[in-house]
C-alpha cells in the first residue's frame, strides 16, 4: 500500500478529509477504529478538516462524531460553513443567465434540477419543482425527494425563476444519461460551470453536480487553509472519487483510498487500505511516523 517513509517526509499541518467512502464505511457508519485515528492526528497538533459533497446539515453528525468543532467544506466546496455557530465562510455565486440557462437546459432535457441555497437557519437545504407521489417509483430524484422532503423548498417555477443565493445544484438519472447531461452543459455554457458526474454510495442513481466555474472542494480547502496560514504543501488530502480529485492534486500530499476510482487513485500519491479496512488509521500512522531524522553526529 502506502510507501511510510515518502509520506512521513512531508511537514503536514493540515488533514482534509471527504466523507463518503472515506471517514464513512460501505454501512454509511464512521467506525471507531476512524474515530480513534483522527483523535490521534488531532493530538499531534495536525488540523482536521471535512471536505464533502453532502449538504452542511448532513455534515454535521460526521463532524460530532469524529469531535471536529469550526470550518467544513461542503457541496464541493460551494459552501463553507462553522459548525460552531453556522456562520458562512465562503459561498459561491452563479451569474443569473447561467444558472437559469443551466436550469432550463436540465429541464427540457427531461430531468429535474435541484438546487441548493445557504437555508440551514430556515430549516430548509433545497429547492425543487415538485415531491413526488406516494405512487412514484423510487429511483433518481424521486428516491432523494422522498428521504429528504422535510427538507425541501417547493418552487414551481424553479427554472423560470430561480431563488436568489443558489450556490450549486445537481440532477440524478442513470450514469450514461448524467454524462450525456454534463456533456451538454459544457457544450452550453463554456468555462461557466464547475461540473461533474457522481454516484453517492447512499442513492441508487448517479448524480451530474453543477456549481459556478472554478468551484471545487480545493477551492473551498484552499480558502480555510489561507485563513489558517497553512500553504497547500503542508496539506494533506484524502479522498475517493471524482469530485476528490482536484484537493487530492493541489495538496501537498494527496493519498487514495483503496476503495477509490481508479482515476482518483492514478492521480494519488499514496493509496492506503480501503474505507472498510482501516484506511484513515492506515493515514493517520503515515502523517504520525515523524519527519525523517539526521544521523547523529560523530563528534
Amino acid at each position: 500500500m502506502a510507501d511510510a517513509p515518502l509520506a512521513s517526509r512531508r511537514p503536514i499541518r493540515l488533514l482534509v478529509l471527504d466523507v463518503d467512502g472515506t471517514v464513512c464505511d460501505s454501512s454509511h457508519r464512521v467506525p471507531d477504529t476512524t474515530v480513534e485515528a483522527i483523535d490521534r492526528v488531532r493530538t499531534a497538533g495536525i488540523r482536521i478538516l471535512l471536505a464533502t459533497g453532502r449538504r452542511y446539515r448532513d455534515t454535521l453528525p460526521v463532524a460530532a462524531r469524529l469531535g471536529i468543532e469550526g470550518p467544513i467544506v461542503t457541496a464541493s466546496g460551494a459552501l463553507v460553513k462553522d459548525s460552531r455557530d453556522h456562520a458562512t465562510l465562503t459561498r459561491a455565486a452563479f451569474d443569473a443567465d447561467v444558472l437559469a440557462g443551466t436550469l432550463r437546459s436540465i429541464v427540457d432535457r427531461g430531468h429535474e434540477p435541484i438546487v441548493y441555497t445557504d437555508s440551514y437557519a430556515e430549516g430548509f437545504d433545497f429547492h425543487c419543482r415538485e415531491l413526488p407521489s406516494p405512487a412514484v417509483e423510487r429511483r433518481g430524484v424521486h428516491e432523494y425527494l422522498e428521504r429528504n422532503r422535510g427538507l425541501a423548498s417547493i418552487r414551481t417555477d424553479l427554472e423560470r425563476s430561480p431563488p436568489p443565493g443558489v450556490f450549486a445544484g445537481f440532477a440524478m438519472g442513470s450514469r450514461e444519461e448524467m454524462l450525456d447531461l454534463e456533456k451538454s452543459l459544457h457544450a452550453a455554457w463554456p468555462g461557466c460551470l464547475s461540473l461533474h458526474t457522481i454516484r453517492s454510495p447512499r442513492y441508487f442513481d448517479w448524480m451530474c453536480e453543477f456549481a459556478p466555474a472554478g468551484v471545487t472542494k480545493w477551492s473551498g480547502v484552499d480558502a480555510i487553509a489561507t485563513r489558517f496560514g497553512i500553504q497547500p504543501h503542508e496539506i494533506c488530502a484524502v479522498g475517493d472519487d471524482v469530485n476528490d480529485l482536484p484537493m487530492i492534486r493541489g495538496a501537498g500530499l494527496g493519498i487514495a483510498m483503496g476503495n477509490a476510482t481508479a482515476e482518483v487513485r492514478a492521480a494519488a500519491r499514496l493509496v492506503v487500505a480501503a474505507h472498510d479496512a482501516g484506511g484513515i488509521a492506515e493515514v493517520a500512522d503515515l502523517l504520525l511516523a515523524g519527519p525523517a531524522q539526521p544521523a547523529p553526529s560523530a563528534d
